[in-house]
């Protein structure tokens, strides 16, 4: 049976077009049956429609606190009975409830190799700390923003005289890449969160994943 997978975007959705186009092959575990936005206007909507899938538009601006934003966004995804959602450039910090509520079926992906440079701006981050390499996280959603057990990263080369526009476009072709192959990984349930001691691992095939995730070279 085939898994639903619900992404949440604010933006253009390129990680989302590539995740619609691996559901297209026959072999793959999952399809996306709903994206939900905050923005009436992200282009990730205009591509969910393109694909025939349900959208959701829900503004964060209707809504008096994080809480009952996040409190609706709940009814609205619940109402999809999703086996997997994907944060693909949601821009909003979500509360523990939201969290806590899918805990262990929610990824993101950060433009870094994280634990390094949690937040913003990362790839100009990289560029002024005079990193030679650079990359890309999928990585569990905990209650620390950025800070949930790496799942797969993929690494690219910081040359000299690069800007972060450049360094964006490189780390976009990884993404396309490993994102669509650690929600393939959900929806086959080879991959799991688990805790001990009161810390949270990737757990891929029965085997705790290292600090660095899958990709650990």
């Amino acid at each position: 049976m085939s898994s639903r997978i619900v992404v949440l975007i604010s933006g253009s959705g390129t990680n989302l077009q590539a995740i619609i186009d691996a559901c297209k092959s026959v072999d793959y575990p999952g399809s996306v049956v709903g994206v939900v936005s905050n923005k009436s206007d992200a282009y990730g909507l205009t591509r969910a429609k393109n694909a025939n899938i349900t959208t959701i538009e829900l503004s964060h601006h209707d809504f008096d606190s994080r809480e009952n934003y996040d409190n609706a966004l709940i009814t609205k995804i619940d109402q999809l009975q999703p086996d997997v959602i994907v944060l693909v450039g949601f821009m909003r910090i979500l509360t523990p409830n939201f969290v806590q509520h899918y805990q262990g079926k929610l990824v993101n992906i950060h433009p870094s190799l994280l634990p390094k440079y949690q937040g913003l701006n990362t790839h100009q981050r990289a560029i002024d700390a005079g990193d030679k390499v650079h990359g890309v996280s999928v990585h569990f959603v905990t209650e620390e923003l950025d800070g949930g057990p790496v799942i797969l990263q993929a690494k690219v080369p910081v040359f000299d005289g690069d800007t972060s526009d450049d360094l964006a476009a490189r780390i976009h072709e990884q993404e396309h890449r490993i994102y669509p192959l650690v929600v393939k990984w959900l929806c086959q349930k080879r991959l799991s969160m688990e805790t001990k001691d009161q810390t949270e691992y990737a757990i891929l095939d029965g085997n705790t994943l290292p600090i660095s995730g899958y990709a650990n070279d």
